[in-house]
């Protein structure tokens, strides 16, 4: 992951609405959950609600999909991993153990994506 790709990912969860977003679809895991459940979980109106999913999408961190008359949304894992593995990959001043399991996950993604 480069500097512009970390910045468009955090940009888009600096927000209140957003942040709650992601760390609920980040608790249901793939398969995710419709939007007007995740309105309906967070109080969020329908229209603001769409501004803040697009959002979160545009950036790379939420994938949706049509199930029937549904739209669901899911997080984006691997991007996820991307950004925590920029986050940390310099961690800890060799001392991996501080950042406990992250500093495998950032070596695991940058192995198997390129660090893009």
């Amino acid at each position: 992951m480069d500097d512009e790709l970390a910045v468009d990912a955090l940009s888009a969860l600096a927000h209140r609405h957003r942040l709650r977003v992601f760390r609920v679809l980040v608790k249901e895991g793939p398969p995710g959950l419709a939007a007007g459940e995740i309105g309906a979980r967070l109080g969020i109106a329908p229209s603001a609600l769409s501004f803040h999913l697009a959002h979160l999408e545009r950036a790379g961190l939420l994938r949706s999909w049509r199930d029937g008359r549904q739209v669901r949304y899911a997080v984006e894992v691997d991007r996820m991993r991307g950004l925590l593995a920029f986050l940390t990959e310099d961690c800890c001043n060799g001392q991996p153990e501080i950042c406990g399991g992250l500093i495998a996950a950032a070596e695991s993604y940058s192995e198997t994506e390129g660090g893009r």
